[in-house]
């Protein structure tokens, strides 16, 4: 077990987790919390109660206006964040490749995994740059490196965007003192990841574990044989946010369990 004061070298810091109220990024809001930070969360629906829920601000960060809103409530109340964690996403079109898609699929993509970021990157960024510090993290995915046709297509492609504009911005703000990284989760035991795996065992005629193992062999298995847990993913997010991940940024970190076969 580590320390309390290994837990508390994020303390004085104020993070804002988009999509913090379940899976994923639930688990980096609470492990952010571990180490001291003061944790603000957002999302589209107000989430289950706890006991000690952090600060929650509701929107859609697909919404322009609403991320605006945002921006200005987190600025008013907290004078700015010191780290961002874009979190929002996940598969919303049909799978079936090319010919399943429409404008309207591939628009919403977009929307979620890819636009949302920048949205909000450029909205609440005027505060970083004017302390000279600040940690933005993409949550992308392995789909951006290693797309399935059948089942991701548009998600793979709005995610690959994301990498791209993630590294593009990382080399912008360097100079700037503020750091930006990705980190490229494979397939995670979340609730989402849960409902594509009943979704695709409902067409398929298959049972839940056999439609993911079949799943997992399109995507060109992994080695590990199992999916990440969420906390996995955040351990992750915690270092990079950390004081000893001060010289990284631009890099883009698979939690993939061996998936991606590249050197």
């Amino acid at each position: 077990m580590e320390s309390n004061q290994q837990y508390q070298d994020l303390a004085g810091k104020t993070a804002l987790i988009t999509g913090g109220t379940k899976g994923i990024g639930k688990a980096i809001a609470d492990r952010l919390s571990q180490a001291g930070a003061r944790v603000i969360v957002t999302a589209r629906h107000q989430p289950e109660e706890t006991d000690s829920p952090p600060p929650f601000i509701k929107a859609d960060i697909t919404q322009p206006q609403q991320v605006a809103e945002l921006a200005q409530a987190i600025t008013e109340t907290y004078g700015g964040l010191d780290i961002l964690v874009n979190n929002v996403g996940g598969v919303t079109a049909p799978g079936g490749g090319f010919s399943s898609l429409t404008d309207q699929d591939w628009e919403q993509e977009l929307q979620f995994n890819l636009l949302a970021a920048i949205r909000l990157d450029r909205a609440l960024l005027p505060t970083m740059i004017a302390q000279k510090s600040g940690v933005i993290i993409h949550v992308s995915s392995v789909a951006g490196i290693k797309p399935v046709w059948y089942h991701n297509l548009a998600y793979a492609v709005s995610k690959a965007g994301l990498n791209a504009y993630s590294k593009a911005l990382s080399n912008e703000l360097a100079p700037k003192g503020i750091r930006v990284l990705t980190v490229s989760p494979g397939a995670t035991n979340t609730p989402l990841m849960q409902q594509l795996v009943q979704r695709y065992a409902a067409t398929a005629g298959l049972g839940a574990d056999e439609a993911f193992q079949q799943m997992a062999a399109q995507a060109g298995g992994i080695p590990m044989g199992r999916m990440a847990e969420p906390a996995e993913v955040a351990a992750l997010v915690y270092f990079l946010v950390s004081p000893a991940a001060s010289y990284l940024t631009g890099a883009n970190y698979l939690v993939d369990g061996g998936t991606v076969p590249v050197v």
